[in-house]
């Protein structure tokens, strides 16, 4: 997302920028959410939104993401898993209308 890493250390991490900041912790004993199994409790899930999608969806890959088989926005947005199995959703950014 090109923001700047304010805190890290072994158990959390911090994120900021346009305003906003994301903490990122560990959880003693988590397991990972069971795409796309409603039943089963997220911790987090991001909905993120670019120029590219294709483009954010391999770099993402490039630093540990996966690519579920599962993929229920096909052709609008892009299901991926963080390297701990945490879903986030890629989407192009709306463009603007003058």
């Amino acid at each position: 997302m090109g923001w700047e890493v304010t805190d890290s250390d072994d158990s959390y991490g911090m994120v900021e920028g346009t305003g906003i900041m994301i903490g990122f912790g560990t959880v003693e004993g988590f397991l990972p959410a069971q795409w796309p199994d409603e039943a089963c409790a997220k911790r987090v899930h991001l909905d993120l939104q670019g120029e590219d999608v294709d483009e954010a969806a391999e770099s993402l890959r490039a630093i540990g993401a996966s690519l579920p088989d599962s993929q229920p926005g096909a052709g609008h947005w892009r299901v991926l898993f963080d390297p701990d199995g945490q879903p986030l959703c890629l989407s192009p950014r709306p463009v603007a209308v003058p």
